[in-house]
């Protein structure tokens, strides 16, 4: 019943002998098992070219797909959320009074559209083989020739100074969870990305938001990037327009609201 690995005279036990045999089968089959991953990869690479195959889309593009489907899906979310007020609207049994609370609220959350008139501020990159205009100053880094997050906060730190009912960065209306932010020279806001020419539009009135903008101190550094480097600024009045309300969630993800 055993073989010559299992006899008295190799001097090997037979649960010796067993383990032994495991050991080989095991083994034999991390070779085998390692032949075939080898096989794989070899016929995977020698079918495709990571370089050469169109079929692998570039990062931007991923990005740009990604931002599209983010913004029909803040258009699918305000739809449904308009259709859910509208039922709950019917018969929700409260009073005139708690109404008119909830309606302000919603205004002041950003939820609802806001109409009156308006400035709009436009930021864009300077020409890439730009030099300095005005004696004295260096030529450009790659780096004063673009718009920074810190430009675009800036605007918009000074037009809620300046009294802004409501504040739009390109299509999307800001709430107060929201983050103005550059990744390289494009802007990543609320899940979708854009490219310069960045502009924000706000509901107020107009001299006092533009007094902000002039009054600003880090708009007042840019202005000399404006001047020197020819990086673009443009504030108009846009007569009576209509902000949209904020689409997106609004649930707190990383926050509590305090008891």
């Amino acid at each position: 019943m055993s073989n010559s690995a299992d006899s008295p005279g190799t001097g090997a036990s037979p649960a010796r002998g067993r383990r032994f045999r495991a050991v080989r089968v095991l083994t034999a089959g991390v070779f085998a098992l390692a032949g075939l991953l080898f096989f794989t990869s070899f016929n995977t690479a020698k079918g495709t070219n990571i370089r050469t195959d169109t079929s692998l889309l570039k990062l931007s593009d991923l990005i740009h797909e990604r931002s599209r489907k983010n913004g029909e899906l803040d258009e699918s979310n305000g739809a449904l959320r308009d259709d859910i007020e509208s039922l709950a609207e019917r018969d929700d049994g409260s009073t005139k009074a708690e109404d008119d609370k909830l309606a302000a609220l919603e205004r002041n959350a950003g939820t609802q559209k806001l109409r009156g008139e308006a400035v709009t501020v436009t930021l864009n990159d300077a020409p890439p083989d730009a030099t300095a205009k005005l004696p004295g100053y260096p030529e450009p880094q790659p780096d004063y020739l673009v718009i920074h997050q810190q430009d675009l906060q800036a605007v918009v730190n000074a037009l809620w100074q300046g009294g802004a009912k409501g504040i739009k960065v390109m299509d999307q209306r800001l709430i107060s969870t929201s983050a103005v932010r550059c990744v390289g020279n494009t802007l990543i806001l609320q899940g979708r990305v854009y490219s310069p020419p960045y502009k924000i539009t706000a509901v107020g009135d107009p001299e006092k938001l533009k007094k902000a903008l002039a009054a600003s101190p880090a708009i007042q550094n840019y202005m000399v990037y404006v001047n020197v480097y020819g990086l673009g600024w443009k504030v108009e009045d846009d007569g009576t327009v209509t902000l949209p309300g904020y689409s997106g969630t609004v649930d707190l993800h990383y926050a509590q609201p305090v008891e």
